[in-house]
């Protein structure tokens, strides 16, 4: 029985699941999203959340923190400086698991992983949309000179 055991193993030793889950973390905040299988996406999901949110509040102990976990320098900097910004006023979920079908070889689930703000197409109301001026095919408006000719003829009479 599985009583109180929430970690899903995947099939690995600790130490190989954890530094495929730092490694995964990495790629997920370099690239904003990355395909990978269901069970590894959910997974993954609950490793890097913490890690998200750990990151809103930017702090020398939640920099050390999240660094013992995914030990790469340029992927912390980037999670602090430009993640962190854009999911400032989101208070959790950070990511989005979008299942994508079969893999061909082995018929594993796969699935995406993305990081939820850097989607434009999903984010469709937070957008802004760009204001088009109408142009028509009609002819433009009169020349001005038109309405002065015909001033000139009424001084004339």
């Amino acid at each position: 029985m599985r009583h109180g055991k929430k970690v899903n193993h995947l099939g690995r030793q600790t130490a190989h699941r954890k530094a495929m889950l730092a490694n995964m973390a990495c790629s997920l905040i370099e690239h904003k999203r990355i395909n990978t299988t269901v069970a590894k996406a959910k997974a993954l999901k609950q490793f890097v959340e913490p890690l998200i949110t750990k990151a809103k509040n930017d702090t020398t102990h939640n920099r050390r923190i999240v660094f013992s976990r995914i030990r790469q320098k340029e992927a912390v900097t980037e999670l602090f400086k430009e993640v962190s910004v854009k999911v400032g006023d989101r208070p959790g979920g950070y990511t989005r698991i979008i299942k994508l079908g079969n893999r061909l070889g082995d018929n594993a689930d796969m699935a995406m992983i993305e990081l939820v703000d850097y989607n434009e197409i999903y984010n469709v109301g937070k957008a802004v949309k760009k204001k088009s001026t109408r142009r028509s095919r009609r002819g433009g408006p009169k020349p001005v000179a038109a309405p002065v000719q015909t001033e000139a003829k009424k001084e004339e009479e």
